[in-house]
């Protein structure tokens, strides 16, 4: 897998001890913002896109390693996928929380163990897919990703597309993310 941060990004980084020392901290925050604003760009699984406020934490957060960071998530969020599609009980559970919540298109509430379930059914099939629009943010130990995607398929026999837009929220607990929420929102076709 390629895994590629824009080169402005580093250049910018290294300019943290440059704006820590600034005064005012609404100018810091606003200067990180713009410039970042030059930083946004296409994404995808291959190549996560870097907004202003995961640089901004990332500046701020001398302790964390926003690159290894990414790069993890990344590569945990497709084998969280691949193991979707090939209904790997083990595999999708060690992903999640316990606590794991759901909002589905129609403003259900899934759980953990429901949302397992539904995957695992014998009259579910899901094709492999591709995520596109894809973004991480990090906020410490938070972590957004996002993303667009369309899902086909078959259940009951019958089969079925799903367009849709989500995000997903993991937290980084005991050095290891797992997710804690997913919302989706469907889209026209």
């Amino acid at each position: 897998m390629l895994y590629e941060i824009p080169t402005l990004v580093y250049f910018s980084i290294n300019f943290t001890n440059l704006i820590n020392a600034m005064p005012k901290k609404p100018f810091q925050t606003c200067l990180m913002t713009l410039v970042s604003l030059v930083l946004i760009g296409t994404s995808s699984y291959s190549q996560a896109q870097v907004t202003g406020s995961r640089l901004a934490t990332a500046m701020h957060n001398k302790t964390a390693n926003p690159q290894k960071h990414i790069q993890q998530l990344t590569q945990q969020a497709q084998a969280w996928d691949q193991a979707i599609v090939r209904k790997d009980q083990q595999a999708i559970a060690a992903n999640m929380a316990d606590d794991f919540r759901q909002i589905g298109p129609n403003g259900e509430l899934e759980n953990k163990d429901s949302f397992i379930q539904g995957l695992l059914d014998s009259q579910l099939s899901i094709q492999p897919y591709t995520v596109e629009d894809f973004e991480i943010r990090l906020y410490g130990k938070v972590a957004l990703l996002s993303g667009r995607t369309r899902i086909q398929g078959e259940y009951q026999g019958k089969s079925f597309t799903s367009h849709y837009r989500y995000i997903d929220v993991y937290v980084l607990r005991d050095k290891k993310w797992q997710i804690v929420s997913v919302q989706i929102t469907r889209l026209a076709s």
